[in-house]
């Protein structure tokens, strides 16, 4: 491969898609980015546009390439946010309905009926996800129902369902296709097999033939097409959820590590020896899979993160940035954030808790509110790392572990070392990461010894007081909560 050549990273999130050029020293030499608006038509719906995603996504590449040779683009790699639905025509291209967003609980009522009738333990053994509208497949059904409801369109292979990544890449021609990572999200494959689930797509209501093929995270994917300054043909050679390929950018294949990516929502995931179900707690899911090599993960998500601290810079008026300027030097002073706002994700899944605000006395002011937000990011990962095994070290990448003070406070709360990640984006890293492999711009050694340069930070208390700040908070949350549950054990 020359020596100028560079792969071309597209990462379409929840809130922006970003583009970066990367070489082959792993090195950042270009990046764009282009936000992305949402809607909520009525309370708990999610909506975005494909249109403006696909425009976005033209957009960021066009501004990253800009002053650079297109023709120097070996490869492209794509990271994306995962779980969200869209259904287009396939004879037009065109989107039939709104892009249903990860958040959206328009499905909340589906999930529960089915539960009730005994459904739960099929999909959970399956997918290895819990019945909850975050996952694609009632997003799928519902957007079926309302453009198709007769289902004579999906059963003449008229239109097409499938997540942001299927969405991309059928902009470029071609056959419909998923990587499976992807696919391992829309709680409709067979987690072992790497296949839809007759069963499953019966009791969703989801004709196979909407459906894509399900393909490795290294293809073989549709070539570049009419992604203007790139020639037509630059070859796709890598695809992963963005969780995923922040995964694979921190080497998450390293023994003892646990990664969690602070973004709109949060994601905690590492990697899992075997296939088996992890407990009722996280889920089971695909990694990457590259040619016949299967990685699964375990991986608990948290639906409010970053989005509390923009839902508090809303109400009181300030930004984001000013909110954690003010947290980083205040105490919560007991107070406690539950930002159940659209329930609560793992390890609780329980999508009718509602978020509470405890702990408030007249001395209450904005300061101990904003560090109570702050303090509720670093508790819910705690909570979901604790259940996912023993592991050393803490992996953090997204927008707010740029955030010293939220770090210091994840490792007092974890009790284990917290590396931040000082590389910016590392989904769309990940993802050039895996693209370059396929493009022999470097080896799996050369990949290994990437720069991955961290900040440490290290836990300043003892177990006494970490045991201390973690049940304040699980009495916190049990107020959350739809009933009186128990509240997990074992804290680390």
């Amino acid at each position: 491969m020359a020596r100028d050549e560079v792969i071309l990273a597209i990462d379409q999130g929840t809130s922006s898609t970003k583009a970066l050029l990367v070489d082959r020293h792993g090195q950042v030499v270009a990046r764009a980015s282009e936000p992305l608006g949402q809607t909520q038509p009525h309370p708990g719906w999610v909506e975005q546009s494909p249109a403006e995603v696909w425009a976005g996504v033209l957009a960021a590449t066009r501004r990253c390439l800009d002053g650079h040779d297109p023709r120097s683009v070996a490869a492209v790699g794509i990271s994306n946010q995962r779980e969200s639905m869209v259904l287009w025509d396939r004879a037009t291209g065109e989107p039939v309905a709104p892009l249903l967003g990860w958040q959206d609980q328009r499905t909340a009522a589906r999930c529960a009926a089915l539960a009730a009738e005994g459904f739960g333990d099929l999909v959970r053994e399956v997918t290895g996800l819990p019945l909850d509208p975050m996952f694609s497949a009632t997003k799928g059904g519902w957007l079926l129902d309302h453009a198709d409801p007769d289902r004579r369109r999906s059963g003449r292979g008229e239109l097409c369902l499938g997540t942001v990544d299927s969405w991309l890449l059928s902009r470029f021609g071609g056959e419909h296709v998923i990587e499976i990572g992807n696919a391992a999200r829309t709680q409709l494959m067979d987690v072992r097999t790497g296949r839809w689930d007759p069963r499953l797509l019966e009791l969703f209501g989801i004709p196979a033939e909407v459906l894509p093929r399900i393909v490795p995270s290294t293809g073989p994917f549709p070539a570049v097409r009419g992604l203007p300054p790139l020639p037509d043909g630059v070859p796709v050679t890598a695809v992963l959820g963005d969780s995923h390929a922040a995964l694979f950018a921190h080497a998450g294949w390293r023994p003892g590590r646990v990664k969690a990516t602070y973004g709109t929502g949060s994601s905690i995931m590492a990697l899992s020896p075997d296939a088996a179900v992890a407990g009722t707690a996280l889920c089971l899911t695909v990694a990457w899979a590259t040619g016949d090599a299967v990685a699964h993960a375990v991986e608990g998500n948290i639906r409010s993160s970053g989005s509390t601290l923009r839902w508090l810079a809303d109400v009181v008026g300030r930004t984001p940035a000013e909110l954690a300027d003010l947290a980083a030097s205040a105490s919560s002073d007991g107070v406690h954030l539950v930002p159940a706002f659209g329930g609560l994700s793992a390890p609780w899944w329980d999508s009718d808790a509602q978020a509470v605000l405890a702990g408030m006395t007249l001395g209450t002011r904005l300061p101990q509110i904003a560090r109570a937000a702050l303090e509720s990011i670093a508790f819910q990962v705690e909570d979901v790392v604790a259940a996912a095994g023993h592991h050393e070290v803490l992996l953090a990448d997204g927008g707010a572990a740029a955030n010293p003070a939220l770090m210091q406070i994840q490792a007092d709360v974890s009790g284990r070392e917290v590396h931040q990640s000082l590389v910016a984006d590392l989904s769309a890293l990940g993802a050039a990461h895996l693209a370059g492999l396929g493009a022999a711009l470097w080896s799996r050694a050369e990949l290994e010894d990437l720069d991955r340069t961290v900040r440490v930070f290290s836990p300043r208390n003892d177990t006494a007081e970490r045991r201390r700040m973690l049940g304040a908070w699980h009495q916190a949350v049990s107020r959350a909560r739809s009933s009186d549950p128990s509240i997990p054990g074992g804290t680390p």
